[in-house]
């Protein structure tokens, strides 16, 4: 998966650059300055197929901001984020679907697949504040989710493995379909 990610990476990179050899320079050193170059063993000369489809843009959007800190109610880049801020930005930037604001809103209003189902772009939900569905990810691929953790730390990448993780998993999502806004889902007037 994660061969996957880095191509759409590349591709993402590629567009938005002027001379070939600066856009694959400047996307190596994003890859190394975010720490997932060895996560993606090392290499974009492996990278042989693209991937083109809404979610992979969706993944990229998300890896784009990596670091962002977390903010209680955030919802920006500019304050920060919270775990459903994110996955609301992230979804309403990319695919302009607009997402509850709350992560147990998030879960009630998309698909419930299976954990075996999961693809790049999926919802991931955990209970890590002693409530079903209290937080939520994007599922990037290979049991690996990004998210806005908790106060005091930053947008990042985990692997849903990992013993918190894994004890905490609630579920998992997939927006087939933009969501209808209701006055409870409308986005929020800062």
């Amino acid at each position: 998966m994660y061969f996957r990610l880095c191509v759409i990476l590349l591709v993402c990179a590629s567009a938005h650059a002027a001379p070939e050899s600066d856009s694959a320079d400047g996307l190596s050193q994003l890859l190394v300055d975010k720490g997932l170059l060895t996560q993606i063993g090392g290499s974009l000369a492996q990278a042989q197929h693209v991937v083109s489809d809404k979610t992979g843009e969706l993944v990229v959007n998300a890896m784009g901001f990596l670091g962002v800190p977390y903010r209680r109610g955030g919802n920006t880049a500019e304050s920060g984020f919270d775990c459903s801020g994110f996955v609301r930005a992230m979804y309403g930037q990319t695919l302009g679907f607009v997402l509850p604001r709350r992560a147990e809103q998030q879960a009630a209003s998309t698909q419930v697949i299976e954990r075996s189902e999961l693809v790049p772009g999926d919802l991931v939900f955990f209970n890590t504040m002693k409530r079903a569905f209290s937080h939520v990810g994007i599922y990037v691929g290979d049991g690996k989710f990004i998210h806005s953790p908790k106060p005091g730390a930053k947008v990042r990448m985990e692997d849903m493995r990992m013993t918190y993780w894994d004890r905490r998993f609630n579920g998992a999502r997939r927006v087939a379909t933009p969501p209808v806004q209701t006055a409870e889902t409308a986005p929020l007037v800062e």
